[in-house]
């Protein structure tokens, strides 16, 4: 029953009253019927013997000699008929009435989808513009209100929220970058210094390197809304430029890149897009084996353009295939911080994805590697402003 929709539930409460009702009327008929047919079998004279036809149908001739016997037939037979016949009036007039209670409870219920599809339609990226109508049921109306002073409170609460992240962000650049600066400049001016103070200031100056790329992550997160999405782009010379862009990397790994599949064409963010797959391909990359592989599939299915990027790294465990888009989660947490990495990367993969009407998931992943799959709306080519 808890599984069953509302209007389901409203019709076959319906059906069983509707059945409890004619059962109970029908059992009342048929006592007042019976009652009254013996009354007049009572008070009515014997005309005659009955004359059997047949098993089934039995008649009398008035004129024939008087018998009492006869008239009890008949009697008897009209009380059979008469039940038989209002039992099927009462299923009847039951699946009746549970049919239109059907149709009835579903034009009743249309203000309550209408209201689910509203709902549906809130994200984090409009809660400052979607409104719920409040012109609906009177048992709704309060609930919408409610639900509409909900959604302002967690738009203000996000807008805070992305306004600290990028005011601390901001704030930290600028002494991270000086610092960064000073220790460069101490180790060309101090070229002689003591091998376990030399090391000491390499790790100064990695963790100052992590912390400023991942200010700069934190920025770039908290100003995604504010970046246009209008750009007509093709798919196949970005992901060119993002593996030309990572070569160096990818060599001192042994990693080999190819690429697959079809011309595609998107609008959206081409600085977003690109650091999009900037972030899955290097992170294919730093979590790969040896001499290793990257492939990047690009294929156009049912209205999206329907990316692969593949690699034959470690894999990442099943339980973890919706952790790993959580701001900060890495599933090797030691592996991570050795190859710099804030576990910013694959969030920020999501959030791009998802300004862009698409999604991100992890498709396939075991021991001989991963495959993480990216959707986004497919677009009309347009040769004079494609980019590439």
């Amino acid at each position: 029953m808890k599984k069953l929709s509302l209007q389901w539930r409203i019709t076959l409460m319906t059906v069983l009253l509707t059945g409890v009702t004619c059962v109970s009327m029908n059992l009342l008929l048929c006592s007042s019927g019976v009652y009254y047919m013996d009354s007049i079998e009572d008070s009515l004279q014997d005309y005659g013997p009955i004359v059997i036809e047949d098993e089934e149908t039995a008649s009398f001739d008035p004129q024939l000699v008087p018998s009492g016997e006869g008239l009890t037939i008949v009697v008897s037979g009209a009380q059979a008929r008469f039940r038989t016949t209002n039992w099927y009036i009462t299923a009847a007039i039951a699946l009746l009435g549970g049919m239109l209670a059907y149709f009835v409870s579903g034009r009743a219920l249309r203000p309550l989808r209408r209201f689910a599809q509203q709902a549906e339609q809130v994200e984090t990226s409009n809660l400052s513009e979607i409104r719920l109508g409040e012109e609906t049921l009177p048992e709704l109306r309060s609930l919408t209100h409610a639900l509409n002073e909900m959604l302002e409170r967690l738009s203000r609460g996000f807008d805070a929220q992305r306004q600290f992240i990028g005011n601390a962000a901001h704030e930290l650049r600028t002494p991270l970058t000086l610092l960064q600066t000073q220790l460069e400049l101490f180790s060309d001016e101090h070229p002689d210094i003591l091998p376990e103070s030399a090391a000491f200031l390499a790790t100064l100056q990695d963790e100052v390197q992590r912390l400023s790329r991942l200010t700069h992550t934190l920025l770039d997160m908290s100003d995604l809304q504010s970046v246009p999405r209008d750009d007509v782009i093709l798919l196949s010379p970005m992901i060119d430029e993002v593996f030309a862009d990572l070569a160096p990397l990818a060599e001192r790994n042994g990693i080999s890149f190819s690429r697959e599949g079809e011309d595609v064409t998107v609008v959206g963010s081409d600085m977003l897009l690109c650091r999009m797959f900037f972030n899955l391909v290097e992170n294919a990359v730093k979590y790969n084996r040896p001499d290793g592989m990257v492939k990047v599939d690009v294929q156009q299915r049912d209205g999206q353009a329907v990316i692969h990027v593949a690699d034959t790294g470690r894999g990442i465990p099943q339980e973890f295939w919706q952790s790993i888009f959580q701001p900060f989660f890495r599933v090797d947490k030691s592996l991570s911080r050795e190859l710099g990495g804030a576990g910013l990367g694959l969030p920020l993969v999501w959030e791009i994805a998802r300004l862009h009407g698409g999604r991100v998931w992890v498709e396939n992943s075991n021991d001989s590697g991963s495959v993480l799959a990216v959707t986004l709306p497919l677009s009309a080519p347009i040769t004079d402003t494609v980019r590439g």
